[in-house]
């Protein structure tokens, strides 16, 4: 299993807290804004990243009335803008982060995120320090209930899938592409009739850097502010989920 497949897992598998929903319920939220303030287009069949965005709203449960009043709040012009935007830096120990925003303050958004740096012992860095040690790629999350694995695999090749990660316990199947393949294989589940429980661009770190689990929890208790923060949509890193650090996270539930 790969290494952002291991935390990816993980954190579905600690199941979602009130607070935590409610988060979800935010970002997603901000993906509808964004998707129908770029194209000013809130028809899903004619905007393509409102699909995935609407798409990905039901996977974290969102009411049809919410996604609804989302999209015309988004139609609105008096609205606030979104603005997306990146943070790099690095947590004690020199492990990378990479830090995806989307705000209607940046003000606001860079000193919150540069505070949680310095409180966690961390520091913010220049554009470039760290992009280039991620690669870029779709994610696409299939529930197994809905879907037979055995029928579409071909298919989902000829889309463009890289890897497939079945996990059973979750019900899933995670899908991985290229960056440049993220529309082909949208196009290849809408023509197969199968809307993804997930769908997003992650970045992978293409080396990652082992920690003991003192040194590691001070990295994850850096990730965890970033990601508890209403501004930030997803937090990127290169620390290595080793097998010890793994049993401790499961442990500490």
């Amino acid at each position: 299993m790969s290494g952002h497949s291991k935390w990816s897992k993980i954190k579905r598998k600690k199941g979602a807290t009130d607070a935590k929903r409610g988060r979800e319920f935010g970002r997603v939220i901000k993906e509808i804004t964004v998707a129908v303030k770029q194209n000013g287009v809130g028809d899903p069949d004619f905007n393509p990243r409102l699909r995935v965005a609407i798409n990905n709203a039901k996977g974290v449960n969102m009411p049809k009335e919410n996604i609804q009043r989302a999209i015309k709040k988004a139609l609105d012009k008096d609205s606030a803008a979104i603005n997306e935007l990146s943070y790099e830096g690095y947590a004690p120990g020199g492990i990378a982060i990479f830090v995806e925003c989307a705000t209607d303050n940046l003000n606001r958004t860079v000193a919150s995120v540069r505070a949680i740096f310095n409180k966690c012992e961390g520091n913010l860095a220049t554009t470039g320090s760290v992009d280039y040690l991620f690669e870029r790629k779709g994610i696409f999350v299939l529930d197994l209930e809905k879907v037979d694995m055995d029928e579409i695999e071909l298919e989902l090749i000829d889309g463009g899938a890289e890897d497939i990660e079945i996990d059973n316990e979750l019900a899933e199947a995670e899908i991985t592409v290229a960056f440049e393949d993220f529309g082909t294989m949208q196009e290849k589940l809408e023509e197969l009739n199968i809307e993804a429980k997930n769908a997003r661009l992650d970045r992978i770190p293409t080396t990652t850097t082992k920690m003991d689990v003192h040194a590691a929890k001070k990295v994850l208790r850096l990730i965890d502010m970033l990601e508890e923060n209403e501004d930030v949509q997803q937090v990127f890193h290169n620390l290595e989920m080793t097998d010890e650090l793994a049993k401790a996270l499961a442990e500490a539930e």
